[in-house]
């Protein structure tokens, strides 16, 4: 007998206010053209005043227990993935297991950026397989608007807020890759690259939450060659290749960057789920978003099979492959 997680059900939220190019034109050296043209971002949605990363996930959690026909009494735990917590403590996750009032099981979060859903939904799957865990909330949830250098062209036109969340649930399966569920998962770091892509605060550096750096140029090269390389990694732990998957469901960080790592996988971009033109990056929402708005259009279906992949600082990376 081989223990799957499967997906139940998907849902997202997106903060009311939404963010034209065209709004950063009257502080910062740029254009609606510049941007479009360099990241493929048209618009994102920032968080109200007051409105916290927590509220998100909350949001889109309830959305996907909606989706999923379920209740809260069904869940085992919450695993969060975000590194714009409301606070330093308590986690993400036991807020929101107090804002669903969820009174069993377990939550917490984890940290790894961009790629922190991935991390996550492989974090999820180990607990489901494991034994650990019937039912798990799977979120991404981000405020990056937060932690923005208002100043900085490169970085504050790229980054929005939002959250996504997915529900996964233990189902037997036959152990072939015509199963249900997650199917292989590959995640790897390396922190050397700490200066790449970094948040310039911390509580034990200068107790500020600081401000988002990055060098744009070495990102986008490590992203084209590490997603590829995960992407593969992972479909070959299962003997599949890409002519197999029906959508690539990538972090949605920069088109370019998300065309490059298509073409390496031989993938056309009509297999591609974008939502980058409409949120710009949201970090660890970014994946999940794209999967409930992939789903609401009608294009991810039961049966499919997906692979999701994702960079961000540390650098951490990592791909999941599941079948819807």
């Amino acid at each position: 007998m081989n223990i799957r997680s499967v997906v139940r059900g998907v849902g997202h939220y997106l903060p009311s206010r939404v963010v034209e190019n065209k709004e950063f034109e009257a502080t910062l050296d740029t254009s609606d053209e510049w941007i479009r043209s360099r990241t493929g971002i048209e618009r994102r949605h920032f968080a109200a005043e007051g409105e916290t990363t927590s509220q998100l996930a909350i949001k889109a959690a309830e959305r996907a227990l909606e989706n999923a026909g379920m209740s809260v009494d069904q869940l085992d735990a919450i695993v969060v993935a975000t590194s714009t917590p409301d606070y330093t403590f308590p986690s993400v996750a036991t807020m929101v297991q107090a804002g669903l009032n969820m009174r069993q099981g377990f939550a917490y979060d984890i940290q790894a950026v961009c790629a922190g859903f991935v991390y996550a939904l492989a974090n999820a799957n180990g607990l489901i397989v494991s034994g650990q865990a019937k039912c798990v909330l799977v979120i991404g949830a981000e405020t990056f608007s937060r932690i923005m250098d208002w100043t900085d062209r490169g970085t504050c036109v790229l980054f929005g807020d939002g959250a996504g969340a997915l529900i996964l649930e233990a189902a037997t399966g036959t152990g072939t890759t015509d199963d249900r569920g997650v199917l292989s998962t590959d995640l790897h770091s390396d922190g050397r690259y700490r200066e790449l892509l970094y948040v310039d605060g911390g509580v034990s550096t200068n107790g500020q939450a600081g401000h988002l750096r990055m060098q744009g140029n070495a990102v986008f090269k490590h992203a084209v060659t590490k997603l590829a390389e995960t992407a593969h990694t992972a479909l070959e732990k299962v003997g599949l290749s890409g002519d197999d998957v029906d959508w690539l469901v990538p972090h949605q960080a920069n088109l370019r960057i998300i065309t490059a790592t298509a073409e390496r996988m031989q993938l056309p971009l009509e297999r591609v789920v974008l939502t980058v033109q409409d949120h710009g990056n949201t970090s660890a929402a970014s994946i999940p978003l794209a999967l409930s708005i992939g789903a609401e259009r009608g294009q991810i279906k039961e049966g499919d099979l997906l692979v999701t992949e994702a960079i961000g600082g540390g650098l951490a990376w990592g791909s999941v492959v599941l079948r819807w």
